[in-house]
């Protein structure tokens, strides 16, 4: 199969199910605990910060950014292509999206039902600064310092924490942002409250990048490790040592 092609169908597959679990698991939570929203919210963190450390681990080898502000941040680092990011991010739209038509439909809802759940205040937007600023400081930091094979561990453990520390629940992403307009439950978000969570995602993105390059001055060093994570995957030998 084209590699381009592969590492779109992993970011396609990786994105349906994050957003089918964070979807899903909030409809569950909803159901489960109707009385407690803390508890309906620690129970949706903790489930979507577990499958985010699967995915990464079972889909890394491949291409698992699941997340277009991190994908335009490979980009500016030259770990990839704009071709490929362009591919990247319509797969990740459209693997949201089919995400969560799935949940709505496991849970006996109509496939598409678009969200009545407002979420339109200044202390929202800058939530979604600090989420997404984060996120991407934590991504290429663990990257850049040597210690790519911990990245699931660290954003599973990032965004589980940043569910409750961010007044927006930590969407962190435009691709879940879009895709959480159509479900009309926990974790959806009313169609005209998405594009400023957007535009905020992309500047946090934005400043993080500064950020990293701030922390790790040497950007050369960084895009080549980047580059090797995207194109040379680490890949188990039959002795179990990477090749």
């Amino acid at each position: 199969m084209n590699p381009l092609l592969r590492k779109a169908f992993a970011e396609l597959i990786g994105s349906a199910f994050l957003a089918a679990t964070v979807v899903g698991s909030g409809i569950a939570a909803q159901t489960l605990s109707p009385d407690d929203a803390g508890l309906q919210l620690l129970e949706n963190a903790l489930i979507t910060g577990a499958v985010l450390v699967a995915l990464i681990l079972a889909l890394g080898p491949v291409s698992a950014a699941f997340n277009p502000v991190v994908t335009l941040a490979e980009r500016f680092f030259g770990a990839i292509s704009s071709t490929a990011a362009a591919v990247f991010i319509t797969a990740q739209v459209v693997g949201c999206c089919l995400g969560v038509v799935v949940a709505n439909l496991m849970f006996e809802l109509d496939p598409v039902l678009l969200s009545t759940r407002e979420r339109s205040t200044g202390a929202l937007w800058l939530g979604e600064v600090v989420a997404t600023f984060g996120l991407v400081v934590v991504i290429f930091g663990v990257v850049r310092s040597g210690r790519a094979t911990h990245v699931a561990y660290a954003v599973g453990a990032y965004i589980t924490a940043a569910y409750w520390f961010t007044s927006s629940t930590s969407f962190a992403n435009p691709a879940i942002t879009i895709s959480r307009t159509l479900s009309d439950t926990f974790a959806g978000i009313e169609p005209s409250s998405a594009p400023p969570f957007i535009a905020m995602q992309l500047v946090g993105g934005a400043l993080a990048v500064g950020a990293v390059l701030m922390l790790y001055p040497n950007a050369d060093e960084l895009a080549d490790e980047l580059t090797r994570l995207a194109d040379d995957r680490v890949v188990p030998d039959r002795t179990g040592d990477p090749t």
